[in-house]
């Protein structure tokens, strides 16, 4: 349910008063009326001036969700208004759900991310001998060396069981971009052959793995990475160009599950965002320990020196304003997303568009500079 701005106080008000004690740098964001509102301000210019169809905002302070709203329209064609219960497709955030399943398959003793892939996919094979090298670990850091996707083909839609398998035996005629481990490359494919993985090594499809280990026990009951059971009444649209029209086609294809195609909503990854802030933990959930949350956010490769930008397993890492950021963004025809954790802060931030011409990096940049500006 959506928080009104003064709602959000008391319940940030309330966090304050009960963490006395705390080093000032790990305290929740202190915020007012006025926060929220200038907020509601900047996105909702975002839409009426920047013709952005619609945009849906949580922003998690500690284990309450502070302030959610959404703004626009879910369907151009239709004008029908977007709430926070709308769906989203979630793109590339999608991978961090990937990442997880693959760390608790390691936690079970079923999966080592030091060993080669080929170890648990013998038919995973590529024209480039030095494919038999690659580790999972180095799937994970995106320095293995396997190139990027090419053409997601959301035209040309498969959804039946046997997609991923297909997907990973189609890359026999690939060649390696680096020695496996050597340079970061992203790439789309790993996560996808990863997906894979997580299917052979439990035992069942990775969209149902994913339900039972990780969208069920948090909570998400309604978010799925297999759209064809999506329901269709709170769907958003993908919108594409300028002037935005609706997207001739919907981002999806069961072969690139694992890399993109997480649909859901606000409400649902906010709880998403409080277990990753709360290294694994959910309520009374915990999907992943302590420990191999905080192995996936420990930097392995360096992305970008001069921006301090650097990759866990999975995560991105940076600075900004002086804290720790975790982040994964996402981008397909008709969709942007940004999942964000300020740790020390304890302010997690989700942003979601059905339009994939906002820059959502440059929209999280300055939500968290009014956030921040709140600090005493």
């Amino acid at each position: 349910m959506m928080k009104s701005a003064k709602n959000s106080l008391w319940i940030l008000t309330g966090l304050l008063v009960t963490i006395v004690g705390c080093k000032k740098s790990e305290l929740p964001i202190k915020a007012d009326t006025d926060t929220f509102q200038r907020i509601d301000a900047y996105i909702g210019s975002l839409v009426d001036s920047a013709g952005i169809p619609g945009i849906s905002i949580a922003i998690t302070n500690g284990q309450e969700v502070a302030y959610s709203k959404s703004f626009g329209v879910a369907n151009l064609h239709t004008g029908e208004k977007l709430t926070n219960s709308h769906f989203f497709h979630i793109a590339s955030v999608s991978k961090t759900f990937t990442a997880t399943a693959v760390m608790q398959l390691v936690e079970k003793g079923k999966i080592d991310i030091n060993e080669p892939l080929i170890n648990y996919l013998p038919y995973f094979k590529m024209k480039d001998p030095r494919y038999r090298n690659i580790t999972i670990k180095q799937m994970l850091n995106h320095t293995s060396g396997i190139p990027d996707v090419t053409d997601y083909e959301w035209e040309k839609v498969e959804s039946d069981a046997g997609a991923l398998e297909r997907y990973t035996r189609s890359l026999a005629d690939s060649i390696l971009l680096s020695d496996p481990g050597s340079t970061y490359y992203y790439s789309n494919i790993a996560f996808d052959v990863l997906g894979d993985l997580v299917a052979k090594v439990s035992g069942m499809s990775f969209e149902k793995y994913e339900k039972d280990y990780i969208l069920g026990p948090l909570g998400m009951n309604e978010s799925s990475f297999y759209f064809p059971e999506m329901k269709r009444n709170l769907q958003t649209s993908p919108h594409t160009g300028n002037p935005q029209v609706l997207s001739d086609v919907y981002p999806y294809n069961r072969k690139h599950a694992p890399s993109s195609t997480l649909t859901s909503n606000i409400v649902e990854l906010s709880h998403w965002v409080i277990a990753n802030m709360y290294e694994g933990k959910y309520k009374n959930t915990q999907i992943i320990s302590p420990s191999t949350f905080r192995t996936m956010t420990i930097p392995t490769v360096t992305v970008d020196p001069g921006q301090e930008l650097s990759m866990g397993l999975c995560w991105f890492i940076y600075p900004y304003r002086g804290y720790k950021n975790y982040v994964h963004e996402g981008g397909d025809i008709g969709y942007r997303s940004i999942l964000s954790l300020l740790p020390e802060r304890k302010l997690g931030i989700v942003i979601l568009s059905n339009s994939d011409n906002i820059d959502v990096q440059q929209a999280y940049f300055h939500i968290v500079d009014i956030l921040l500006a709140t600090q005493s």
